[in-house]
């Protein structure tokens, strides 16, 4: 059996679940596919961060070279696993060649662009729709106990300022003042102001069902299995629960999304980046203020009644063990930052996979290949931050209107 649809979007995170919500709000028909559940993956245990002040890209000068050093250590905040991958040989070429000072320069402005644009939304979309989602909105702390890392946090702060960033230096006293349960050991941090934060998982099953409330359909369980094309067109998607003759079709599936484009033939230059969580009971009184651990590359969000801790990046492929000495790593981080660390009930464990470009930035736009295939994929660590301007972008898209952001620099053509 098949079934016609108009726009079909392949994916249930964040991204996929915004695009299927601005079109639904612009009145076109929407069927979104997920071979899990929604937020299942990546949008479910990630930090609820919405860091649009988050704009100086992982690859800058140094990166590299400090991921090579950390190669061997499993218990690293940037490990990679050591194996004969061509796929992941190749991301790490180009983002080699991303690892310049002009890099940042130019990628910078285009990430608080996106992040401005986004944050506008995420008030928009929770001043029009009741989510239950523990938004809230006070800016983020970083935290530092070694001075190499507050000198380097002060020379970003001081670069961020230059592109009209809102943050300012602190010094421990003023960090105790401002989040008092940050142990002794705490030598200063960094405030930035514009950031918010919530609970992932709440916030896209509560626009999944808006989406649903305004006659999208939405089929869990349906995991795509292949394509048939003819020339420039795809004519079906062929799934677990029957095929579908789509109009359009939205490639929104995270780091799913490079073995889906294999099926068409397509290079997307994205590598899973694992990353590890774990949520605990929030203790009575704990601050409302997001904080990164961030000699240890770990970030601390509060979430309504519970508290999670995530760490950074293992590149190890499509491998969801869980390293244990990872997840060690960050408890015992917890218990160098915070007071009463030791005490925490915790509630779960996760890991998850990023889609990680190789530049830092996603790709979003129409493919080359494809007449009705869109990209919205490749987020890396960001995907919460732009899940909205992303799904904006898309509708306008597919609506052929002039988009809100240059698209050039977010082209899934630009490693071609």
């Amino acid at each position: 059996m098949t079934t016609k649809v108009d726009h079909l979007i392949i994916g249930g995170g964040v991204i996929g679940v915004c695009v299927a919500y601005f079109l639904a709000e612009a009145g076109r028909s929407v069927t979104l596919l997920e071979k899990g559940d929604i937020a299942g993956g990546s949008s479910y245990g990630n930090a609820g961060l919405i860091a649009s002040g988050h704009a100086i890209p992982m690859p800058a000068p140094g990166v590299l070279t400090q991921g090579l050093r950390w190669l061997l250590d499993s218990a690293s905040p940037f490990y990679i696993k050591p194996r004969p991958d061509p796929d992941l040989v190749r991301w790490l070429w180009r983002f080699r060649g991303a690892c310049t000072q002009e890099h940042v320069l130019r990628t910078i402005p285009i990430v608080l662009a996106l992040g401005s644009a986004s944050l506008a939304l995420y008030e928009a979309i929770h001043a029009r729709h009741p989510l239950d989602d523990a938004y809230q909105r006070k800016g983020r702390l970083f935290l530092y106990r070694a001075q190499s890392g507050l000198d380097h946090a002060r020379k970003d702060l001081d670069l961020l300022r230059r592109f009209g960033v809102e943050g300012e230096a602190l010094d421990a006293a003023a960090v105790q003042n401002r989040f008092p349960p940050a142990t002794e050991s705490i030598i200063g941090g960094v405030y930035y102001r514009n950031y918010a934060h919530f609970s992932p998982a709440h916030f896209v099953r509560g626009l999944a069902g808006v989406v649903e409330g305004q006659g999208g359909i939405i089929r869990t369980q349906t995991e795509v299995l292949g394509f048939e094309t003819s020339g420039k067109h795809i004519t079906k998607v062929r799934t677990t629960r029957g095929d579908f003759d789509p109009g359009e079709v939205v490639l929104a599936a995270g780091t799913w999304s490079a073995p889906l484009g294999k099926m068409l033939r397509l290079h997307l230059p994205i590598q899973p980046g694992k990353g590890y969580s774990i949520t605990a009971k929030r203790p009575p009184g704990y601050p409302e203020l997001p904080v990164q651990l961030s000699d240890a590359k770990v970030a601390l969000t509060p979430m309504g009644d519970a508290l999670r801790f995530s760490s950074t990046l293992e590149m190890a492929g499509f491998d969801m063990r869980i390293n244990q000495r990872r997840v060690d790593a960050s408890r015992q981080a917890m218990r160098d930052y915070v007071q009463g660390a030791e005490g925490l009930e915790e509630l779960e464990v996760w890991r998850g996979f990023r889609p990680m470009s190789p530049d830092d930035l996603p790709f979003i736009g129409r493919s080359r290949s494809y007449d009705n295939l869109i990209l919205a994929t490749g987020h890396s660590s960001t995907g919460m931050t732009h899940g909205p301007i992303t799904g904006k972008l898309v509708a306008q898209i597919i609506a052929g209107e002039e988009p809100d952001l240059d698209l050039t620099p977010f082209s899934p053509a630009r490693f071609s």
